[in-house]
């Protein structure tokens, strides 16, 4: 099947070609010819100069533009749609990209408008949210609907007018509270590397989710602002909402603030779960530090978990944001808010993956009532010991008659772990041959 992705070469649109690559013949399509016929060079997938040529050969097309030019590319592409074939898009507003393609396309292309619920950032599908607002399913929604259920993704179907309100609490009144809460710290001219000092951890998650929105692109955040029909509704009532709190507190009226701030609770709806959730937040990041922390001096593999490359090496030193590590002659400096610490068995994983293993023939003289397997089972308990076993048992003339002489393969990921076996072998009372 023949996937066309119309803004492919950035944002979501270059995100949804890691997703599809493998299963489909994708192409794509980039204001920026240049930097189009890069991004496919280096994802592996095809570039077309023309969104009508692309339409005209996509099984599925979807559309990823900016939200401000959805509507035109729609109108643009759709003489050009291959008979049969479905249209998908992929922005944050829905009811005039749903309009547009009920009113141009012809009858014998289908469409499904969707919202991915999340960002460009993303890496994994798993659990993250797909909004449909078909206001019609043809033969491809059900084809669709499996393929997102197949990714585990949480599947919402409702109309692009339902769908467009509950984004202006989710998108438009929480990003316009957040930057406004950044551009009050901005006039008031904080530095927030001082505050760091007197942080508690809900400021910091406070403080981390105000800068991911504002971190954005601000023509996006501009237009999931400008162009929701439910827009100067909200920001009006966010704007109400802060000025009677605001006079509440310079008027002393303390019984009118406590009335507020139970009603606002309230209606927060669950709060234990709420407190959970944050809690979990809050003890994720105190629990990775501390074993950041415990492991200072040791072998660790920390994995960043946007590029998904691995660091393997000494744990130096790590302060409030970095992590030194120390691989070889080489020191590295990690931001500890893009790294995670690998499992054992994750750095187990990776080491057998990425390293030539050594192999070695250990003869070792040992009194005959010795018992091999405890031998074994000891041995693979060592660090990055792959396999023993034994291979040779001798009792000649050489060797006393109380005794006999054993002879392991011992497969290991380097010579010093081969020394390892060597030295448990004498403590089990061996004699290294």
């Amino acid at each position: 099947m023949n996937v066309g992705i119309i803004g492919g070469s950035d944002g979501l649109g270059k995100t949804l070609i890691y997703y599809f690559r493998d299963e489909f013949d994708v192409y794509i399509t980039g204001r920026n010819h240049k930097k189009g016929r890069e991004v496919a060079d280096e994802l592996g997938v095809n570039y077309i100069e023309s969104n009508a040529g692309l339409a005209n050969i996509s099984d599925m097309l979807v559309v990823s533009v900016p939200i401000q030019n959805t509507c035109d590319v729609i109108r643009e592409v759709a003489p050009f749609m291959k008979s049969g074939s479905v249209m998908v898009d992929v922005t944050s507003v829905k009811e005039g990209p749903t309009k547009t393609m009920g009113e141009v396309l012809p009858e014998n292309v289908e469409y499904i408008p969707t919202h991915p619920v999340f960002g460009p950032r993303t890496t994994r599908l798993d659990n993250q949210v797909i909004v449909l607002t078909a206001d019609k399913k043809g033969k491809w929604y059900d084809k669709v609907y499996d393929y997102l259920a197949g990714k585990n993704m949480r599947i919402i179907e409702t109309s692009a007018e339902k769908h467009d309100f509950m984004m202006s609490i989710v998108q438009v009144l929480t990003h316009f509270s957040f930057i406004s809460t950044a551009s009050a710290i901005e006039k008031l001219s904080v530095d927030l590397t001082e505050t760091e000092d007197y942080e508690s951890p809900i400021y910091n998650l406070m403080i981390d989710m105000i800068a991911r929105i504002v971190s954005q692109n601000p023509y996006l955040t501009y237009n999931i602002q400008s162009m929701n029909s439910n827009g100067p509704k909200i920001r009006n009532a966010f704007a109400d909402a802060v000025l009677e709190l605001r006079d509440v507190i310079n008027e002393g009226d303390d019984e009118k603030f406590i009335d507020i701030a139970i009603r606002a609770t309230k209606h927060m709806g669950d709060i234990k779960n709420a407190l959970g959730r944050s809690d979990k937040a809050i003890g994720a990041l105190s629990y990775e530090y501390s074993i950041l922390y415990e492991s200072i001096g040791q072998e660790v593999g920390l994995k960043h978990i946007y590029s998904g490359k691995i660091h393997v090496g000494i744990l130096e030193s790590i302060d409030g944001k970095t992590a030194v590590l120390k691989d070889g002659n080489k020191t590295k400096k990690l931001r500890i808010a893009n790294i995670r610490i690998l499992l054992p068995e994750e750095l187990y994983r990776w080491k057998l993956e990425n390293s030539n293993p050594r192999t070695a023939f250990i003869s070792c003289v040992f009194p005959k009532n010795v018992h091999v397997e405890t031998i074994e089972n000891t041995v693979l308990r060592l660090d990055n010991i792959i396999e023993i076993k034994l291979v040779d048992a001798y009792a000649g003339p050489q060797i006393d008659d109380k005794f006999i002489s054993l002879t392991f393969e011992v497969v290991a990921l380097t010579k010093d772990d081969i020394d390892n076996v060597k030295c448990l072998f004498t403590g089990f009372g061996g004699i290294i041959r």
